[in-house]
């Protein structure tokens, strides 16, 4: 087995260090593999001109490419932990690039599905997941910033991306912005040559300083063959499943994986179609690929700043809750957006948008952490974004149908926005009637028969009561000069 996830359980994490650059990297891979399903919409009337297509046609591009990124999670995590996130990564930046360089030479929108799609997107599948798993490797107690910072790419890049794609449209057509954008791609590879793995460092190798302890290794130095024998005997246990079912018997998974159905129904759609619905208002195409701008740069400070609340200590144990008010706060959003009827509401309700689809962005990771703890999160992550893929498949090109059918936006905003309300309040209550009040109710069973099998061998003043102290010998009392141990 290869240097995957499994290989650095034993391994603790610096939170730091080495891990910054870990972290550099998560960020712009996290930067394409979301911004760019939603920045390729600025590319879409100029594909349905071309071939002769209709809303629902052109937004099942970003759909299919998102259902690549989601549906191949098990995909991910078999390689991964059969290969190491490292060389998967690599794999990953190859397909990525080479599937946008094909499309810029396709003729129908068939063939663009195959290669801008299905190629580019599992491409961009095997760098995501491994991006976060060697992220919940290297953090532990910053965390919840980590996973801020990192989930910033997506609206960073979607700042960029877009109205750098309407510039080489203007320039180089629909074909030569695909070929560049491949080139781009390719750096997807650099972020994972440097997915360093994390090295499991035994106990009592290293004297102070972080040197060996030769001495010490000297004395208890094993013959060869027992060495060896005792490697293989450590090593047998620690082999993990190459994708572990089990960890849908968590109820709190369960919960999460059902809320995030419904979440992902609606919530790349507004994206999407934005750019189509300014350019339908009369809005000049520069401007309209400039609202995607400031979604995403609203959503930069919006992500790092949710990470930072997450991780204090009264709310990182409350982070569902937290993350059910993101996502009543997103639909909240999406439903007012309805009203907008010109430019200015349209940046008005960018901006809001941003802030909360930037706090869904940075807590909707870390709350599966939270749940599944980083051992599992492997094979969690894969099953999650299988199931959530046939939502992503499902709602964007609904939407476009909608559209289509019934020359209005605004349907379509207030489904999106119904569908992540009821979802936000959906994973409140379950959370809370499921997992919090079952946890109050064993913490106080627990703490009743602690109290009944455990008398206080004071009276409150710090004398002690003989009496019981004779009676209850599992505790010792040692004297010492100046006190008691």
């Amino acid at each position: 087995m290869g240097a995957g996830a499994g290989d650095q359980s034993g391994a603790h994490p610096p939170d730091g260090g080495w891990g910054w650059v870990v972290l550099l990297s998560c960020f712009m891979v996290a930067g394409f593999s979301y911004a760019f399903p939603k920045a390729i919409s600025v590319y879409s009337k100029e594909l349905m001109r071309d071939f002769g297509v209709g809303n629902s046609d052109t937004a099942r591009i970003s759909s299919i490419m998102l259902a690549m990124i989601y549906g191949s999670g098990p995909v991910s995590s078999i390689m991964v932990n059969k290969f190491g996130c490292r060389p998967v990564m690599l794999i990953g930046g190859v397909l990525a690039a080479g599937g946008m360089v094909a499309a810029s030479f396709t003729t129908n929108i068939i063939q663009l599905y195959v290669t801008a799609s299905v190629i580019t997107g599992l491409g961009l599948a095997l760098n995501f997941q491994p991006s976060l798993i060697m992220l919940g490797h290297y953090f532990d107690r910053r965390r919840p910033l980590a996973n801020g910072l990192a989930a910033a790419g997506s609206p960073v890049f979607l700042s960029v991306l877009s109205p750098l794609g309407q510039v080489l449209v203007d320039h180089y057509g629909w074909r030569g912005a695909f070929l560049i954008i491949g080139g781009l791609l390719l750096n997807c590879c650099t972020c994972g040559a440097v997915m360093r793995p994390l090295e499991r460092r035994r106990r009592g190798d290293q004297g102070a300083g972080g040197e060996p302890n030769t001495q010490q290794s000297r004395e208890t130095q094993p013959s060869k063959l027992s060495d060896r024998e005792t490697k293989k005997q450590r090593e047998q246990p620690q082999k993990k499943k190459l994708l572990d079912f089990s960890v849908l018997r968590d109820k709190g998974l369960v919960i999460y994986i059902i809320a995030k159905f419904i979440v992902v129904l609606g919530l790349f759609v507004p994206t999407i179609l934005l750019v189509n619905y300014a350019k339908d208002l009369g809005v000049p195409d520069r401007d309209a690929a400039f609202l995607l701008s400031v979604i995403g740069f609203v959503d930069i400070f919006a992500r790092p700043t949710c990470g930072i609340v997450a991780g204090l200590r009264w709310v990182r144990p409350r982070n569902a809750f937290f993350f059910s008010l993101a996502l009543v706060f997103n639909g909240l959003t999406n439903v007012c957006s309805a009203w907008c009827t010109d430019y200015r509401g349209l940046v008005v309700y960018c901006v809001f948008f941003g802030l909360s689809y930037g706090m869904v962005g940075a807590l909707q990771f870390e709350v599966l952490m939270g749940i599944v703890g980083p051992d599992s999160f492997s094979s969690a992550l894969g099953l999650v974004l299988l199931i959530e893929s046939v939502a992503v498949l499902i709602g964007a090109p609904l939407a476009g149908r909608l559209v289509d059918a019934y020359k209005n936006y605004e349907l379509v905003f207030y489904l999106v926005g119904g569908q992540l309300i009821a979802a936000g309040v959906f994973l409140s209550v379950a959370s809370y009637c499921c997992l919090w009040r079952t946890k109050a109710k064993d913490t106080a069973t627990v703490g009743d028969k602690d109290a009944e099998a455990d008398p206080p061998l004071t009276d409150g003043n710090c004398n002690i009561d003989w009496a019981k102290h004779e009676e209850n010998h599992c505790h010792a009392v040692t004297w010492k000069e100046g006190g008691m141990e």
